[in-house]
């Protein structure tokens, strides 16, 4: 411990636990708070096997059981320090992986991605606008700020709206502003609001969704590409504007021209120049990088150490359609982070290999549970809140029981944390138990004093 403390602190910790041992696990918690980049193996003995699972899920790397020769021993420290190297290399030194800022990043590691950087940097030297088109989570949004990276306005700034998150008038404000003022008031006493093409003067503005902008103020966009200035609402002296404007996409454009839900001289304004993202699927060979790297960014970001993918789980991802894109796959590396290989399904999908081993477990479990005409859909359920509780214990022991960044963690919010650990009746080990107990009371006082927990 006082080794661990220090200021050379060891690259990896074998934890050795004797016979019947049943504390030296709850020195896991305390060890990930204080070096949450260890490695930590712990060595148990066959009576304790039982514990394996519970010592993955506290933090530990891995586990063994004694007797352990001394091979073993040397390919262990060798696979962990190994693995944790080629961690840090996907991280800091792959020529493949270019920041584009706001915690972004591409990877240009295959020919199609290598190509659509090329169209990327040669769109940055001409001041034009451009329309990104792809699937949803395919990184239309990373596109735009390379973009704006590689051009000459990259020293000013980069904003981004989504024309579906808000109504039409509201969107207009957001975009043009507004002259703020009661009625009646002089024009003096008026406060111009300003929008987005005014606050990204010199810089880059993308349009997400831009099929989600109402036609009205499409045509109003158009004027603004074409004489680089607007009028307010309210205010009849043009605003002259000097912003990049970048437009997105992932609808079928034929199909919204055809609804009318897409302004024809905006299209045909913003297709000159067309940049098309390739779904996940289509650059399989990023996959086993992708997945490497985002494990890295995502575990730096909680604090917590870089889980090592299984084989299965590669081959699996590998296999996998990814509908979601990059959006699903950084949620499956949060949650295989919390998880690992042991709750596989939690993404929905299983790898190959588990695949008719979990069936068959369910199966089990559902037989246990109900043996009426109604198994299937028990079995279903059962299953669905193992993996939940699961999940959300591992995400607890990782985060020292807090909450709230075992909310964080799981990408749900506090107050739903709160009512599942209540649900599933979980409880902390001893050295949680008075602050859960703590914030209990406190949510269940403010929840009989207003209706609603703070």
């Amino acid at each position: 411990m006082e080794r661990v403390q220090s200021e050379t602190a060891p690259h990896l910790l074998l934890l050795d636990l004797p016979r019947g041992n049943a504390d030296g696990l709850h020195l896991l918690p305390w060890l990930r708070r204080l070096r949450p980049e260890l490695p930590i193996v712990v060595l148990c003995d066959p009576s304790d096997a039982a514990r394996q699972k519970e010592a993955t899920r506290m933090g530990a790397k891995d586990v063994l059981i004694r007797p352990v020769s001394q091979e073993q021993i040397q390919s262990l420290v060798l696979r962990h320090l190994g693995s944790s190297h080629d961690s840090e290399e996907a991280e800091i030194a792959s020529e493949d992986i270019e920041s584009v800022g706001e915690d972004e990043f591409f990877l240009s590691s295959t020919p199609v991605m290598q190509q659509l950087r090329a169209q990327a940097e040669l769109l940055a030297q001409a001041d034009v606008p451009v329309l990104i088109l792809g699937e949803p989570g395919s990184g239309k949004g990373t596109i735009a700020r390379l973009i704006h990276q590689m051009s000459v306005y990259s020293g000013f700034n980069f904003l981004r709206v989504n024309c579906a998150e808000m109504p039409g008038d509201l969107l207009e404000i957001e975009l043009f502003g507004r002259e703020n003022g009661d009625l009646g008031s002089s024009k003096s006493a008026m406060r111009t609001g300003l929008g987005k093409l005014e606050i990204g003067q010199k810089g880059t503005l993308l349009l997400d969704e831009i099929t989600q902008m109402p036609l009205a103020l499409q045509s109003r966009l158009l004027t603004v590409l074409q004489d680089k200035r607007f009028v307010r609402s309210g205010d009849p002296k043009p605003v002259d504007v000097d912003v990049r404007i970048l437009a997105a996409s992932s609808d079928k454009l034929d199909r919204a021209l055809a609804e009318k839900r897409l302004d024809r001289d905006l299209y045909y304004r913003l297709s000159a120049f067309t940049v098309h993202v390739p779904s996940l699927r289509q650059r399989k060979e990023e996959i086993k990088l992708l997945l490497r790297y985002t494990m890295h960014k995502v575990a730096k970001h909680y604090g917590l150490p870089a889980r090592e993918f299984t084989q299965s789980a590669l081959d699996a991802c590998q296999n996998h359609s990814w509908p979601g894109n990059l959006k699903e796959l950084e949620t499956f590396v949060k949650r295989y982070l919390v998880a690992g290989d042991a709750d596989f399904s939690i993404g929905g999908w299983e790898s190959p290999a588990r695949t008719n081993e979990n069936r068959v477990r369910s199966e089990a479990e559902a037989g246990k549970i109900r043996s009426t005409p109604s198994t299937l859909k028990s079995m279903i359920q059962s299953v669905r809140w193992e993996t939940e509780k699961n999940a959300i214990g591992a995400a607890l022991q990782k985060t020292g029981w807090n909450r709230k960044a075992a909310a964080r963690l799981l990408g749900v919010s506090y107050r739903s944390i709160l009512y599942k650990i209540e649900q599933y009746q979980m409880s902390a080990p001893d050295s949680y138990i008075s602050s859960f107990a703590e914030t209990q009371s406190a949510v269940s006082h403010a929840a009989k004093g207003n209706g609603k927990a703070n």
